[in-house]
């Protein structure tokens, strides 16, 4: 889908640190923008006020989505896995089932999502998701699972979706569009780091990029020192194991 094609944009999670990004990364390429979050986070958006378009409410009501995403090109979605209420689940089902047809879905996530088992996880990171998931549902803060599940859903759709999985997020200056692999493990990825900002860009940049339709990449910083060692300048990064 070239980038004429996207006129109109919606933000789901629009009011987290992430979501601003996209709706800024969005708006500075000339896109109209539709916000989606939670009424108590709307005052998070005023910096946007007069330039995009706020619809509140809790974004797994598929009621809410729906009129966020009408006559929309894209929909960018964060995939938050708050409480035990299926809310990632809700939130990509919502998305999946109003968004116009041909319409492209771009969804964040982590690392731990694996689309077709062939990742290879640090222990580090295994046992801090399997910690995080236990940890989670006993003060009902998180629900690690629903977000696997969430993503279960879109993997199985027919939609033009990319899930796009991000490393380990820290604040910092842009350094430019991120480099991706089909899977975790790869050496080029081995700095699991990446800035916000550039998290944002990226999936932004997906709305455009064909390439990423129906691939789930996992994505590190391009100037990381494994992005730089292995191959951070080349574009071909999707034809890598």
């Amino acid at each position: 889908m070239g980038s004429d094609r996207i006129k109109k944009v919606c933000v789901v999670g629009a009011s987290g640190k992430l979501g601003r990004y996209m709706v800024q990364h969005a708006l500075d390429r000339g896109y109209e923008v539709v916000g989606v979050c939670r009424e108590a986070s709307v005052p998070k958006l005023a910096a946007f006020e007069g330039r995009i378009t706020v619809i509140p409410g809790p974004t797994n009501d598929p009621e809410v989505i729906r009129r966020a995403v009408e006559g929309c090109d894209g929909v960018l979605t964060v995939l938050v896995p708050w409480g035990v209420r299926k809310y990632s689940s809700g939130t990509a089902q919502a998305v999946l089932d109003h968004a116009r047809p041909g319409a492209r879905l771009v969804f964040s996530c982590g690392w731990h999502i694996t689309r077709d088992g062939k990742d290879r996880y640090a222990w580090t990171l295994a046992v801090g998701v399997r910690i995080a998931t236990v940890l989670g549902k006993l003060v009902r803060a998180v629900e690690i699972d629903d977000q696997v599940e969430a993503c279960r859903r879109i993997f199985a759709s027919d939609t033009r979706w990319t899930v796009a999985r991000g490393s380990t997020l820290r604040e910092g200056a842009s350094q430019g569009l991120p480099i991706w692999r089909r899977h975790v493990g790869d050496p080029a990825l081995a700095s699991d780091l990446t800035h916000r900002v550039d998290y944002a860009l990226f999936m932004v940049d997906a709305l455009t990029n064909d390439a990423l339709v129906r691939e789930a990449p996992a994505i590190v910083g391009r100037g990381t020192p494994s992005a730089l060692a292995h191959g951070g300048d080349r574009q071909d990064h999707g034809h890598r194991a």
